[in-house]
């Protein structure tokens, strides 16, 4: 199979069926519109499968490998690649383009067209932005990938859509241009190469190292989104429809952190190094910070946007401890959260499609009415508590563990907040799903449909599955992540 260009596959396979769910026409051809769009994301994630059956783990080398010329002026390629570290992404990603698809089957009703192409276009980029190796098709993907994301939120949003859309446009725009600068100087420095995998054997001076360090730092901290530029966030969140919600968590925030492994650690390891202190600064901030400002939310989907910011912080503290456990529990965080804050923000939205509300206040009793859908949330409340058997607990297991041997009191910090975690994620199910019927809206409310339920179950059985047996996913990542560990110990100043 790898004779195949699954790569190309995986990134054109969406979007050429976005393009197609567009010629659908107008809402008189929904039904045919949500078929095809379907049909598009199916096909996406098939083509995704080989990568995982025929993916050699015994090398940290790129496979896959595709290269042909693109601006042969600018010595810029369509090159694409995966290895350990990114070939898991592609597979999340295709896959959250199905529950995507399927979320808001019934409850679009304007523009569904236009609605799920949004989403396979998007799809596709994201693909693209995991497997590029050349350094300026990455950045035109990184980029691109904003603009459907924006008209989501912007268009099918909420009261507040526009404001919410240009804040998250401006935060990450602004992040990229400087990233955009360090890629000119690597390019300029190299001989004219824009090639990823040449960059990351360039000696560097060590001043430059620290500004391009920065630069990265910041255009990649906007996307994960890191304390203090994380306000976006929430109000992205709180505006999109629940599918918008579900990408930005589930794939979006996994951009900026990604760009940490392909780009600062290798390219800048000396910098890493020096100021890797800041990060994990940084990093304590949100995981602790945040989730007390987490504590107080009177909206499930702000909420879930806070945790969503804490949860990256053990991200990021992970990747820069400089070891393997910290990196790979960072890396299993990453995927688990795709399943665990997709899951979460699709549940506030089962509720919300039938109240109408997201306040916590709104709610109470809803297991009287909504039994089945009570059993799911709890899980997936519990995952985001961190509780073993589910992948939530892995990953952050791992990343404290790795932090143990970096510095016991970091350590400390970062396993005592689980606490909060619990704390907020419980006393917030407890609120809306427990005690008596409050209010006649929950009176009324149903039990999830079968397309609800089947959604649950997907997002419930990788949830579970990564929770019980995280081996299929974690011995992908070794070799890379020694690799890029190697790597990152060796110096790079001229």
């Amino acid at each position: 199979m790898s004779g195949y260009p699954l790569l190309s596959l995986a990134i054109w396979i969406p979007i050429f069926a976005g393009l197609l769910t567009l010629a659908t026409g107008s809402d008189r051809n929904a039904p045919l519109a949500r078929m095809v769009a379907l049909a598009g994301a199916v096909l996406g994630l098939l083509v995704t499968i080989p990568l995982w059956t025929g993916f050699d783990m015994t090398t940290s080398a790129m496979q896959f490998v595709e290269l042909s010329p693109w601006i042969p002026r600018f010595n810029i390629n369509y090159s694409l690649g995966v290895d350990g570290i990114s070939m898991l992404f592609v597979i999340l990603n295709s896959f959250i383009t199905i529950i995507v698809v399927l979320a808001g089957w019934k409850v679009i009703e304007q523009k569904v067209a236009q609605y799920n192409a949004a989403f396979l276009i998007m799809s596709g980029l994201m693909n693209g932005i995991f497997t590029a190796l050349d350094g300026m098709l990455f950045y035109v993907f990184f980029e691109a990938s904003l603009i459907p994301l924006y008209l989501i939120i912007g268009v099918w949003g909420g009261p507040n859509r526009v404001y919410a859309a240009f804040k998250f446009f401006l935060y990450t725009l602004a992040g990229s241009l400087l990233f955009l600068l360090a890629q000119l100087y690597l390019f300029i420095n190299s001989g004219g190469s824009f090639s990823i995998l040449d960059w990351h054997q360039m000696p560097i001076p060590m001043g430059a190292q620290i500004w391009i360090f920065l630069a990265f730092l910041i255009a990649f901290a906007v996307k994960v989104p890191m304390w203090p530029v994380h306000t976006w966030l929430p109000d992205a969140h709180v505006e999109a429809p629940t599918g918008g919600s579900i990408v930005l968590a589930a794939i979006g925030l996994k951009l900026g952190a990604y760009g940490f492994l392909r780009f600062s650690l290798p390219i800048v390891p000396d910098a890493s190094h020096e100021l890797g202190w800041l990060v994990v600064a940084l990093s304590l901030i949100a995981i602790v910070y945040i989730g007390f400002i987490a504590l107080v939310q009177d909206d499930m989907k702000k909420l879930v946007a806070y945790s969503s910011v804490a949860h990256m912080g053990f991200v990021t503290l992970g990747f820069f401890m400089f070891n393997a456990m910290g990196i790979e529990g960072a890396l299993v965080q990453m995927i688990s959260h795709g399943f665990v804050s997709g899951a979460m923000f699709f549940s506030i939205g089962v509720m919300y499609d039938r109240v109408h509300s997201r306040q916590i206040a709104d709610y109470g009793g809803v297991v009287n009415k909504m039994p089945k859908f009570a059993a799911f949330f709890m899980l997936f409340t519990m995952a985001n508590c961190g509780l073993p058997a589910t992948s939530g607990f892995v990953g952050e297991f791992m990343v404290i563990l790795g932090a143990v041997g970096f510095n016991f009191w970091v350590a400390f910090a970062a396993a005592s907040t689980m606490i909060v975690g619990a704390a907020y994620s419980l006393w917030m199910y407890k609120r809306v799903v427990f005690g008596n019927v409050t209010n006649h809206h929950v009176e009324e409310m149903e039990d999830i449909s079968g397309r609800e339920f089947l959604i649950l179950a997907l997002l419930a059985a990788g949830t579970l599955y990564m929770g019980v047996y995280p081996l299929p996913f974690t011995e992908v990542m070794h070799a890379s992540v020694n690799d890029l560990l190697r790597h990152v110990a060796e110096t790079k100043i001229q």
